[in-house]
């Protein structure tokens, strides 16, 4: 049994998830490979190579995966499909783009957002925004899965595998790159961040969610918000965490003016700690809160700045 994982990243640096990816695969046992697609990414393969359990990491190198558009990675993944059991993704917006592209043409059921292994054909996903968890078990030949990093620890980098390098496969010409305006900020990237500050709707207005900064500088944290605050205009798409939004687990999250709806605690509730503040004593945060607070957020937010 041979499983592939897909490897994220910029053709620079591995991205965080591929840890946790890795580690799902250490779960379903067997023979581990990383598969690098990308240009001039030797410095990514490199480094997965140095994944706990990864025997081997295939780079596969051409302009026409340098972008990592989806068409063209979908292509990569599917000429080297027939030597695996498992075809493992993590589920985020590239993961997301690419699996169903490869479970479709190899004409199988993806299954989604693992977070937890029982064996190589049974596994735990959430459904019903976190309300429940299902155990699926599959019979597909090759079993492509996308998988919640959350529920997984990553991987130590203590390994040794070797880099090999894979004929690149040609580009599926159904799309082609024109740009990438990326957003730019001195904070840790949320999906991975070992502290968040989420705001809600609670804040008010965009200019009163100014005052988490201090906090969040304090901790070294990155921002975050309910997706009602979103909505409202407080904050920007991209800080979104729930269901609808980004999926997160750090070691410290702050909720600052969040109720605590069913969607916003189905992206944060296996965060390691969990502090809370409303002025609200029966908002539901407080039923997944560590810490909870109650009181004004505009006093008690800048008194915690103080304070620490």
């Amino acid at each position: 049994m041979s499983i592939l994982v897909i490897a994220e990243h910029d053709n620079v640096q591995l991205k965080g998830a591929t840890h946790n990816v890795v580690a799902a695969a250490t779960k379903i046992g067997g023979d581990i490979h990383v598969l690098v697609a990308g240009a001039n990414a030797r410095a990514v393969a490199d480094h997965a190579a140095k994944l706990a359990g990864v025997s081997k990491v295939l780079l596969a190198e051409s302009p026409t995966l340098a972008d990592g558009l989806a068409e063209n990675v979908a292509e990569q993944v599917l000429a080297l499909a027939p030597g695996y059991s498992h075809i493992l993704f993590a589920a985020t917006a590239s993961g997301k783009n690419v699996a169903p592209r490869v479970a479709a043409r190899l004409d199988v059921a993806q299954i989604s957002e693992i977070q937890a292994v029982d064996s190589a054909d049974t596994f735990q996903r959430a459904i019903y925004a976190g309300n429940a968890v299902a155990t699926v078990q599959s019979t597909d030949a090759t079993k492509v899965i996308t998988v919640r990093t959350t529920g997984f620890d990553a991987v130590a980098e203590s390994g040794s595998g070797a880099v090999e390098a894979v004929a690149a496969a040609a580009g599926a010409g159904l799309s082609t790159f024109v740009s990438r305006e990326v957003a730019k900020s001195d904070r840790p990237e949320l999906a991975g961040a070992k502290v968040v500050v989420s705001g809600g709707r609670g804040m008010g207005s965009a200019e009163n969610f100014k005052i988490l900064d201090p906090l969040a500088d304090k901790l070294g944290a990155a921002l975050g918000a309910s997706r009602a605050a979103v909505d409202a205009g407080y904050a920007p798409n991209d800080w979104q965490v729930g269901q609808t939004g980004k999926i997160v687990a750090p070691q410290l999250y702050v909720a600052i003016g969040i109720s605590g709806a069913i969607q916003h605690l189905a992206g944060m509730k296996d965060s390691k700690v969990i502090v809370a503040v409303n002025k609200d004593a029966e908002a539901p945060i407080f039923g997944v809160a560590d810490y909870g607070l109650v009181a004004d957020l505009f006093q008690a937010v800048p008194e915690l700045v103080t304070t620490l």
